[in-house]
């Protein structure tokens, strides 16, 4: 039997083109040209897109108020072996259909958890050799693994977090596993979502215990990857709450400041998603740039949240002024520190066509390159870079160049200030660059 499998998943689906804007045809790139060079780079270099394992191959539409409408092939009952050998089939078929170079997953996308840790480690043992194997045949690779620590019952008062000490060492001992199949793989980096690293209530809580543990145990999971030869970024993902109260990597600004406390900032960048940005009361475009101004812009996960919903929708991203808004930024900063772009996003629950999981990438990819193309004309053809560096040129000499230098004291500022005079009023112009954003999309 051949590595990819006899059966042909996505049937008369063939590999997605660039065809360009012109074209008709719905299951092609109309903006994604991948060898086009933008700002000075091919477009593919730039992304780094990525499949979502489990969004694309696990979810089978399932929400609170149903059950899965999603029924694909690859579910079919079978031996969770022979299963995990089918949905990675399935998986390999589908980012080669598309054109993309990567993937990224959880240990347990890639097959179902056993009964025991040893039945998991002896079943993971199975899948990733398979696994390795076609992504060797294929060329497709890992952009970054993860484990989850967050679904089981017994992460339902947190993984490092937990109060029970024999919880921790269980999410070690999972994350160990996890890491090493990364490892095996040839994972690029590695992320931490701490999905119910959190409170629900600070009634049972103590707070400084757990974010103490929770930043010992990072620690020590980059020890253990560092030592056995883990050369790439570990991304910490932010995101406010859901499924807690309340979680301890609200938004780039926490993490951010959690990093330095301990002393974790050299070793750990920021993986960080839309729809959490939006979740936090704030745009991505924030996210990006407080995590770019800490050198931490590590990845991002490609979706969109409904904002007349408070949860995490994690729909396929479609909005060009906000993801263009966001290209600004990542053109300004060089692009991502190690990863891509990671569709984190599922098809809607009454989406259940095998050619609607195309249709949604086909859509996000599109929306990418179209907001990086306007983005690198904004920054090119208008005046938005030569009005930014004007706005803060006061500090480019004199005494504002002495502030930034750290030559003045206080007593400086209120000779200067005495001396100067009630400053003019500057216009921020902010009408101006929304009407330049507007024109160039």
């Amino acid at each position: 039997m051949a590595l990819l499998g006899d059966q042909e998943f996505f049937k008369g689906i063939q590999p997605i083109q660039y065809e360009g804007p012109e074209s008709d045809n719905p299951l092609s790139y109309k903006y994604y040209n991948p060898e086009q060079v933008v700002a000075g780079k091919l477009m593919k270099d730039h992304f780094k897109f990525a499949v979502a394992y489990w969004h694309s191959f696990c979810g089978q539409g399932a929400d609170p108020f149903g059950a899965g409408t999603q029924s694909f092939p690859w579910d079919l009952p079978r031996d969770p072996v022979e299963a995990a050998k089918a949905k990675a089939d399935a998986a390999i078929e589908f980012i080669t259909k598309l054109g993309f170079d990567y993937y990224c997953f959880h240990d347990y996308d890639l097959i179902q958890e056993g009964d025991s840790l040893a039945e998991s480690e002896k079943r993971l043992g199975k899948i990733v050799p398979y696994l390795k194997a076609k992504q060797k045949e294929s060329g497709v690779k890992v952009l970054w693994g993860t484990a989850n620590c967050f679904s089981h019952p017994r992460y339902m008062n947190g993984a490092a977090t937990n109060p029970d000490f024999e919880v921790v060492a269980r999410a070690g001992a999972q994350i160990k596993l996890a890491l090493d199949i990364t490892l095996e793989l040839g994972g690029e980096n590695y992320v931490f979502w701490g999905g119910r690293e959190g409170y629900m209530s600070l009634l049972n809580t103590d707070l400084k215990r757990e974010q103490d543990h929770m930043g010992r145990f990072l620690g020590m999971a980059r020890d253990y990857a560092r030592k056995h030869g883990f050369k790439g970024n570990f991304f910490v993902e932010p995101k406010p709450m859901e499924p807690m109260k309340h979680q301890y990597d609200f938004d780039a600004a926490t993490v951010i400041g959690f990093l330095n406390h301990f002393d974790l900032q050299n070793d750990f960048k920021l993986n960080l998603e839309f729809n959490h940005a939006t979740l936090a009361n704030h745009t991505m475009q924030h996210e990006m740039a407080v995590a770019a101004s800490h050198n931490m812009l590590g990845s991002l996960d490609a979706n969109r949240g409904d904002y007349q919903n408070g949860w995490d929708t994690d729909q396929f991203p479609n909005n060009l002024y906000e993801i263009t808004e966001a290209m600004l930024i990542f053109l300004m900063e060089s692009g991502l520190q190690g990863g891509g772009i990671n569709f984190d996003a599922k098809i809607r629950r009454n989406s259940t066509d095998m050619d609607d999981i195309f249709h949604a990438h086909i859509g996000g990819v599109d929306t990418f390159a179209k907001a990086l193309i306007a983005a690198d004309r904004v920054l090119t053809n208008s005046p938005y870079k030569s009005f930014l560096g004007e706005r803060y040129s006061s500090f480019d000499s004199g005494d504002g160049k002495a502030f930034e230098s750290g030559k003045l004291t206080l007593e400086d500022l209120y000779r200067i200030a005495n001396q100067s005079g009630e400053p003019p009023l500057r216009s921020g112009k902010q009408e101006m660059l929304e009407n330049i954003l507007n024109q160039y999309l």
